[in-house]
């Protein structure tokens, strides 16, 4: 199997995957959260990121700002 490293260790590519949702992810594409990784979206975003950010970029984020 290939190895991919990541969070500074050695992964079968297989084996790096989101512990929340099971999404194979990739060698710095990915966030992480006490040395475990996560996909960023939804998944870290969802657990760790700011409360009320998605809804605000799903409204239209900076853009949709600008004109209020």
């Amino acid at each position: 199997a290939e190895k991919v490293t990541s969070l500074g260790k050695d992964w079968h590519r297989p084996c790096l995957r989101c512990e929340k949702c099971n999404k194979t992810l990739t060698s710095g594409g990915h966030a992480e959260h006490d040395g475990k990784p996560y996909c960023n979206h939804p998944c870290y975003a969802a657990l760790f990121g700011p409360k009320g950010g998605c809804l605000w970029w799903a409204r239209g984020g900076a853009q949709g700002a600008q004109g209020s």
